[in-house]
């Protein structure tokens, strides 16, 4: 995969740019840009208005994959539910995608988003969209990994399911919880099943 600077930046189609993705990278460099790779349709079809890079100050890797790629890096120093609550407050779009590092989205997810913010913002009723989980083609397997499954099918999504979100109702909810040891899956109870819509789009998680 190669990156050019443009990946990123303002693409001119008349499509309105809605979403500004907020990837948690975690220091992982080759993640980062797996995940890019595949927003980078989106950037093209005008639905992405930027993405924004969230990791620790002094991570110089992936601040020089920012750079290359056309993101905006955010350095913290506190914690990272405070660091997301910021990115959020500080994003240009009117509608936010959390995904971590490493996360990769199917082909098809730029249609269904699309709509579903569509639907969403025509409703009275807030919704936030997390898409359907796949595991990674290259991940381990045996027993273990087969209860892990289970786990994740009888406890519901997680975090790493990515999160899409209007801003507004990000900004009501208080962001993430800067107070909890899990604000991400704080956030996703505080949402709630019957606030959530499982997209079908899936995205593979390692």
């Amino acid at each position: 995969m190669v990156i050019t600077v443009s990946m990123f930046l303002p693409f001119a189609t008349p499509r309105v740019h809605v979403l500004s993705v907020i990837i948690q990278t975690k220091g992982a460099e080759g993640p980062t840009v797996a995940t890019l790779a595949a927003l980078v349709p989106g950037a093209a079809a005008g639905v992405i208005c930027e993405v924004l890079l969230l990791d620790r100050a002094g991570a110089s890797a992936i601040e020089r994959v920012a750079d290359i790629a056309g993101c905006r890096f955010l350095a913290f120093d506190g914690s990272r539910a405070a660091a997301l609550a910021a990115a959020g407050r500080q994003a240009r779009s009117p509608w936010l995608m959390f995904l971590d590092a490493g996360a990769v989205l199917e082909p098809g997810w730029i249609e269904e988003t699309t709509q579903f913010i569509q639907r969403v913002s025509g409703s009275e009723r807030p919704r936030a969209g997390i898409f359907r989980y796949a595991r990674s083609p290259y991940a381990a397997r045996g027993f273990r990994q087969r209860l892990k499954w289970l786990g994740r099918m009888i406890a519901g999504p997680r975090a790493d399911q990515g999160l899409v979100i209007a801003r507004d109702h990000y900004e009501r909810l208080g962001g993430h919880p800067q107070d909890a040891r899990r604000s991400e899956a704080k956030l996703l109870r505080q949402l709630g099943r019957s606030s959530l819509t499982m997209l079908r789009s899936r995205i593979i998680v390692a």
